[in-house]
């Protein structure tokens, strides 16, 4: 490589590392593995190193990545919070150590402890405490200005709000998830047809720079210190007692850290993390090797972006190959039929692993995954297995393409992939894999509203085997429900009354409990408006449903199949037979004062709902959009509207207040 040469690939791995550091840092959505990022830094780092002359101030080898998120007030720290240098072999560790032992030497140092500590996935962040309380928090940002995340910070169980002494202290820490709450988190996501964290670092940190401290309290975050950034009134001379004494405080510390006296002993520690490092309930991308002593610490020193008394060791991915035995499909509880690998069970970083996720039909397709391959497994972000490569040279012939199920494998009914879509759903109503969320859904506010019947209460109904489909609420007894709570006679009565109302209600509801994709309470108002009754919608083509106003194609297709199943007409019986309201009810409104006008809300409203709102609009004969256009006649803006007030400013579209609204609707 010659120096044009050399400078071109300087710019483009700048470019690289800039891009997949903003992905990591900032959005918190890495496009890349850890591992794949370390390799561009490193290749990076060697090429500025050999060509000195092409080095930059600007480049991440000589900075810390991250930036200040937008919201977020900014806070300088005292103390800078560097990064870490990597290596990736006890090689450089051995190198390393010599260069410290000769620098100890220079300056009359005998002894050089060190400690070995894991180096935890997670988010780094400073807690500052004035007479032992704490008063603010940050995350590390680019290591001199982070953001102030306080509030956030105190949702954290494991952080103390006030020390075991009165001192003026500013410790470091890692903010992290456990390897069983990401697990659990991740689990809960698909089933909720969220997209899910990259790995569990991503999630702590997604979780710890919410603009809403209520969203990071639902958030099963931890902490660990693991040092001191400054202290007042105090002095020590070690780093591993320096650590005991947080602990005293009240701090939750690093709870692996070995003390070593020599690079036998420091080689050992990191093998020994390494070996134990699945047993770990918190993920780790390391083992960080430190100068104990604090004072040859200060003689060290520190560069722009790293410390020169600690190193972090990175250890590489473990792979392993394995047989794929088979390929089933698990139908979640929105109903998407997700492929599992049946793997030959196959120890992997520490854990055995004997089934993993394919995702869809597409991840199948992209790497030509068959039953019989010889596959490689590899642990992403040491929490989830994945199949990284198929070793298609040693197939045998016998090898068996995989097809998505026609049906569903739990109920039967027929499973699809709507264009555009990459996951095939089951389409079945009454299905028991989905039946529980279709269950919180049929009962909400929008839908049947049903008070009462919560989440928790359905729980305990279909445990009890009180409920197998929608139908069967209005079969409930009243002894069953009092059952379910202590003294439950009045809620009994309460809910069951509740449950009468709701066959009362107006059809469009009924069509909004069903869920039917696509269709939300304005479509079903629509539906409801249009077809009078129950009976009818049941007949109607998708050509004819697709000829609708704000219906279009995509929903017609939806509509149609969802009334052509056979769980769908036989629930819609069983709701028959228990005296649901099947029919439109005309409301008697002359006054259509908003015939032919369209609204748009935005923002939050403080006396109504968007439902509430939409509905009254709909009552006086006027319809609402969910974008602005030259077409809008109106956009209700209540507090925190956005873009769409500013486009309708930008438009001419008269802007209502709340108030005026109400004048409108007197």
């Amino acid at each position: 490589m010659n120096k044009e040469q050399a400078k071109e690939r300087i710019e483009e791995l700048r470019k690289q590392v800039e891009y997949h550091a903003k992905k990591y840092y900032d959005d918190d959505k890495p496009e890349i593995s850890d591992f794949e990022y370390d390799m561009l830094m490193v290749e990076l780092r060697n090429l500025e190193k050999k060509y000195p002359e092409f080095k930059s101030s600007d480049s991440l080898t000589q900075k810390v990545g991250g930036h200040v998120k937008e919201g977020f007030k900014k806070v300088t720290h005292e103390v800078p919070l560097q990064s870490l240098q990597d290596v990736f072999s006890l090689v450089e560790v051995e190198d390393y150590i010599e260069k410290i032992n000769e620098k100890a030497k220079e300056n009359d140092i005998k002894d050089t402890n060190y400690v070995v500590e894991t180096k935890i996935d997670g988010l780094s962040a400073a807690l500052e405490y004035k007479q032992g309380k704490f008063v603010r928090g940050a995350t590390r940002g680019n290591g001199l200005v982070g953001e102030d995340v306080t509030e956030n910070l105190k949702t954290i169980k494991t952080i103390p709000m006030e020390l075991n002494e009165k001192i003026d202290i500013t410790v470091r820490g890692e903010v992290f998830i456990s390897k069983k709450d990401f697990e659990k988190m991740n689990q809960e996501r698909e089933e909720d047809e969220k997209e899910l964290f990259a790995n569990a670092r991503n999630a702590a940190a997604g979780s710890l720079r919410q603009l809403d401290s209520k969203i990071t309290a639902k958030r099963p975050l931890d902490i660990y210190i693991f040092n001191v950034q400054k202290i007042e009134g105090k002095e020590f001379n070690s780093h591993f007692k320096e650590l005991e004494y947080l602990s005293k405080l009240g701090f939750n510390v690093n709870p692996v850290r070995i003390d070593c006296k020599n690079i036998e002993e420091i080689e050992n520690a990191i093998k020994k993390i390494g070996e134990e490092r699945e047993n770990l309930t918190f993920g780790i991308d390391g083992a960080v090797v430190k100068v104990d002593d604090l004072k040859f610490r200060e003689i060290l020193g520190t560069t722009a972006k790293v410390p020169r008394w600690a190193i972090a060791y990175k250890y590489p991915p473990e792979r392993k190959e394995t047989i794929l035995k088979d390929i089933v499909c698990q139908v979640g509880r929105t109903g998407v039929i997700t492929p599992m690998a049946i793997l030959e069970p196959v120890r992997v970083a520490g854990s055995k692993i004997s089934k993993t996720t394919l995702h869809n039909e597409d991840f199948i397709k992209e790497k030509d995954i068959r039953i019989g391959d010889t596959v490689v497994i590899q642990k992403a972000g040491d929490v989830i297995p994945e199949i990284v490569e198929v070793k298609r040279k040693k197939r045998t012939g016998k090898e068996v393409e995989f097809e998505m199920p026609k049906v569903c494998p739990v109920c039967g009914a027929p499973a699809i992939r709507e264009e555009g879509e990459a996951a095939v759903r089951c389409t079945g109503i009454e299905c028991p894999a989905k039946l529980y969320r279709n269950l919180v859904h049929f009962v909400s506010r929008e839908a049947m509203n049903i008070d009462g019947l919560g989440e928790a209460i359905i729980k305990q109904l279909l445990d009890k085997g009180l409920i197998k489909n929608m139908a069967d609420i209005y079969a409930l007894k009243f002894e069953d429900i009092a059952s379910l709570k202590k003294n439950g006679k009045k809620f009994a009565e309460n809910l069951i009354n509740s449950i009468n109302r709701s066959k009362q209600n107006d059809l469009y509801r009924l069509i909004t409990a069903f869920g039917i994709r696509h269709v939300g309470v304005k479509a079903s108002k629509i539906l409801a408006k249009r077809y009078k009754n129950m009976k009818n919608l049941m007949k109607a083509t998708s050509e004819e449903l697709a000829m609708i106003e704000d219906i279009g194609p995509i929903v017609a297709d939806s509509i149609r199949e969802f009334f052509l199943q056979d769980q769908t007409i036989d629930l819609i019986e069983k709701l028959k037979q228990a005296g649901v309201n099947m029919k439109h009810l005309e409301e008697e409104n002359s006054d259509d004062r908003f015939n032919g006008k369209t609204f748009v809300l935005t923002g939050s409203l403080e006396k109504y709902t968007r439902n509430e709102a939409s509905s009254i609009i709909e009552k006086f004969g006027g319809k609402t959009s969910s974008s602005v256009s030259k077409k809008t006649d109106y956009v209700l803006a209540g507090e925190d509207a956005g873009s769409k007030l500013t486009k309708a400013q930008s438009l001419g579209v008269k802007i209502l207040t709340e108030e005026e609204f109400e004048k409108l609707i007197k």
